[in-house]
């Protein structure tokens, strides 16, 4: 997730006020890393994880090339999960998920907030206004290298490996970000936290935690899967407005919404850990289906990049960047083909 660091416009002065303070406070509220090392009245699981955190802060600059500078060297203890909520709003009858524009990043298919009210008082009017809708929790986010972003207990709630992930994939967003292109950044930085923790887990002695995120990785391309036969059955039905009722539309997507959620349900009955959906979502919309194929779609495809470059980081990273300049059609064409050529090498 990036947060926007720009302010114009009278019209939404609101939500760019809400952004930019919400993370200079968090900012503020932050303690030095290593000074939290050094103290004897930080808990020892803390201190733990914060030092695991700078040997990946070291691993990501000189191991995965990525542009680390200040980030994660302060640490902020938070009294919620999230760091921030995404918003995300899709017409009743469609799949193209509405965009938020906003200077220097271009637009973007989801919105943050630092206060779930804010984010539900948007979502309020959407409904009003007949779309699907979603509010989901945010772990971490990327000011693409404009802020020195920090730590916090959302990272350091979670497993070592999974903490470790997670600051390689915000790390990414440092390196290579187009506005208006949600699929290619986030796909991009999902393959370097991949790539990085293969690397990471393998130095470590501990492949295991590489063999969870594959399996991690499997549950999501099952799921993928899964998603993909359903949004193409229901962009089939959103094509017939003009030949159906309302009532109808909305009982035959009701239908295939359900039979997409008995499928996961099935399938997440196999797996040793939480699902992309989690274990039982009681529903699913398509605002649930647009963010999801955002995150993955481009995956296999960087990764495929990434093996085309030998492994080298700053190559890959070179071609990214060459690949980023290219028109979207011809950027979703070479993704696709080189995801077509990656097979998992286990």
């Amino acid at each position: 997730m990036l947060l926007v660091t720009g302010v114009t416009g009278c019209t939404t002065i609101g939500y760019y006020s809400q952004a930019v303070s919400g993370h200079l406070s968090l900012m503020m509220a932050g303690d030095s890393v290593d000074g939290l090392i050094a103290n004897d009245a930080t808990p020892a699981e803390l201190k733990d994880k914060l030092a695991t955190s700078q040997r990946a802060r070291r691993f990501a600059r000189d191991a995965l090339s990525l542009p680390v500078g200040d980030a994660f060297t302060d640490y902020v203890a938070l009294d919620r999960p999230w760091v921030v909520v995404n918003l995300v709003a899709v017409p009743e009858f469609a799949l193209a998920p509405h965009r938020w524009c906003y200077p220097v990043l271009g637009c973007q298919a989801y919105r943050g907030y630092f206060n779930l009210d804010d984010a539900v008082a948007e979502q309020t009017g959407f409904n009003e206004a007949g779309y699907d809708t979603f509010i989901g929790g945010v772990t971490a986010y990327s000011t693409l290298g404009w802020f020195d972003d920090p730590l916090h207990s959302g990272f350091t709630g979670m497993s070592d490996d999974r903490m470790v992930a997670l600051m390689f994939h915000e790390l990414a967003h440092r390196v290579v970000y187009i506005g208006d292109d949600t699929a290619f950044n986030e796909s991009f930085a999902t393959a370097v936290e991949l790539e990085g923790l293969r690397l990471w887990s393998n130095r470590s002695g501990d492949p295991e935690s590489f063999r969870r995120a594959l399996e991690r990785l499997q549950q999501r391309n099952q799921t993928l899967a899964l998603v993909e036969t359903t949004t193409s059955q229901l962009e089939a039905l959103y094509q017939q407005q003009e030949r159906l009722s309302v009532d109808t539309m909305r009982e035959r997507k009701a239908d295939l919404l359900a039979g997409l959620l008995e499928a996961y349900s099935e399938l997440s009955r196999q797996w040793t850990q939480p699902g992309p959906f989690g274990d039982s979502p009681a529903s699913l919309n398509n605002a649930n289906l647009a963010l999801f194929r955002q995150y993955n779609q481009y995956v296999p495809g960087f990764r495929q990049l990434l093996r085309d470059q030998n492994h080298d980081f700053k190559a890959f990273y070179a071609a990214v960047e060459a690949l980023s300049e290219r028109p979207e059609t011809e950027r979703s064409r070479q993704l696709a083909e080189l995801s077509e050529r990656f097979v998992e090498d286990f």
